[in-house]
């Protein structure tokens, strides 16, 4: 353990979303790093190959087939739940699209924030004009935070304690490495995609606040009045880290539930087609023969109920990543949602 957690007690294991969450490479691919419709292509082939192995291994499969009543009430539900989830769609959609539209007064109130905000980060960055790219925005602040960082270990006296100075030189080492990694990964990005989020969701901005903070408050007698200040714009440029990148994962789950829409959408009129075929014309009577040595109509069952399910599947890969990153960033500011490995401490003032 370093001596920056040794003495603050650092609630967090890494910088990084993986090593904060402590999720495994597959974990992590499967739920925020991997195409969605990767994952809709393994979930449907997966639940292809179940439904094929489960009903093989079944003495049921050939009643269900020599039953038309059987077949016609599968796909009846599967149409009643494809229905229901583009109405659903639809409602997400007007939910989206809602929150676009307003009042003249609304939208000057948004606009002058948004234009205060700029002005404020550039103030304070030392920038002339914002970036108008999520990415690059996002980028010029945490290179902010960086130059910050290395005023302050410029300012720093060689004759203070040398405990309060390796722990200082390791804050900055850690604002500076993680900066660096995240600028690279931001570098080139392109909103629209989750690598402009998932490199905002690697910088663990309220963690440095809450130790920056510390190192101050704790240290404040052996800090030159110059120093503190450098620390207060450091801090202060962090803490505009919280709004951002709240307001870029607003876009993105915008933007997602968009795609969503348009994914369910393509694939519910297939998985519809598909099931009034099988309700209309499907007749195990006048479908023989064996495709590796499975029955054919089994196989066209079970190939047409996984079309049914498309939707399902779509809906599914598309959750499992907002949910995730909206549980994983519930909180803005120095605050742990998450197992930390023991309590805090609480320092009183003396």
């Amino acid at each position: 353990m370093s001596v920056l957690d040794q003495s603050d007690n650092d609630p967090g294991p890494g910088d990084t979303m993986q090593e904060r969450a402590g999720d495994g490479r597959l974990k992590r691919w499967i739920l925020l790093d991997a195409n969605r419709w990767s994952i809709v292509g393994i979930l449907t082939i997966g639940l292809f190959a179940m439904l094929v192995a489960f009903i093989a291994a079944s003495p049921a499969p050939i009643t269900i087939l020599q039953t038309e009543s059987s077949v016609n009430f599968v796909f009846s539900s599967l149409v009643t739940g494809v229905i229901t989830a583009v109405t659903l769609i639809l409602g997400i959609n007007q939910l989206v699209i809602a929150q676009e539209l307003g009042p003249l007064g609304k939208q000057r109130n948004q606009m002058q924030g948004a234009m205060d905000f700029r002005q404020d980060v550039e103030d304070v960055a030392g920038l002339t004009v914002s970036p108008t790219e999520p990415a690059t925005f996002f980028r010029a602040l945490v290179e902010a935070s960086q130059k910050q960082a290395d005023t302050v270990r410029n300012g720093i006296s060689d004759d203070i304690a040398g405990d309060v100075h390796e722990k200082i030189e390791e804050y900055i080492d850690d604002i500076t490495d993680n900066a660096s990694e995240v600028s690279d990964q931001l570098n080139g990005a392109e909103f629209g995609t989750f690598q402009v989020l998932n490199a905002a969701l690697d910088y663990d901005y309220s963690r440095k606040i809450h130790t920056g903070r510390r190192i101050q408050n704790e240290h404040r007698s052996s800090l030159s009045e110059e120093v503190l200040n450098e620390f207060d714009d450091l801090l202060e440029i962090l803490q505009f880290l919280g709004p951002a990148r709240e307001h870029f994962k607003t876009f993105y789950f915008q933007w997602e539930l968009i795609n969503l829409s348009h994914a369910i959408l393509y694939t519910a009129v297939p998985a519809l087609i598909t099931a009034f075929a099988m309700i209309l014309f499907f007749d195990p009577r006048f479908i023989s023969g064996t495709v590796l040595g499975m029955d054919t109509a089994l196989l066209v069952v079970c190939a047409s109920v996984t079309i049914g399910t498309a939707p399902f599947i779509v809906l599914l890969a598309y959750i499992l990543r907002i949910a995730t990153v909206a549980k994983r960033t519930l909180a803005v500011g120095p605050f742990t949602l998450r197992e930390s490995g023991g309590a805090e401490d609480i320092h009183w003032e003396e």
